[in-house]
């Protein structure tokens, strides 16, 4: 019932930008925080950004001051705008909730995974 799904990735040239959104619906009755992740090939998965439902932010050392992450809580929808970006940012990107979920309770939730591939 809980669905959550990233879009927004592609292919851009090193310096560009790319907007990355992720949707989460269902019967959801709150969403505490989000996050976004990334994954390489041969890499674990790390974490890039966060953010509460109070709108506090955290993010990896690698993309402060060139990554920017936002949610629109009426949408149940997190954003992560990425400027600037290296050929080290490719990557899979994959969205992180964690809800309240009416028929569940808490839980975390993950999206598909959106590719992101940034040439030099």
């Amino acid at each position: 019932q809980i669905h959550v799904e990233e879009s927004g990735g592609g292919l851009v040239q090193a310096g560009g930008s790319l907007r990355l959104s992720c949707a989460a619906s269902g019967n959801i009755y709150s969403i505490n925080d989000m996050g976004w992740y990334r994954q390489a090939p041969g890499k674990q998965r790390e974490l890039v950004a966060s953010i509460t439902s109070g709108g506090s932010t955290n993010y990896a050392d690698s993309v402060k001051g060139r990554f920017t992450i936002s949610r629109d809580n009426a949408k149940n929808t997190v954003y992560l705008q990425m400027n600037s970006l290296k050929p080290e940012d490719t990557a899979v990107y994959y969205c992180n909730a964690y809800l309240w979920s009416v028929e569940r309770g808490w839980g975390d939730y993950w999206g598909q995974g959106t590719q992101v591939t940034v040439s030099s």
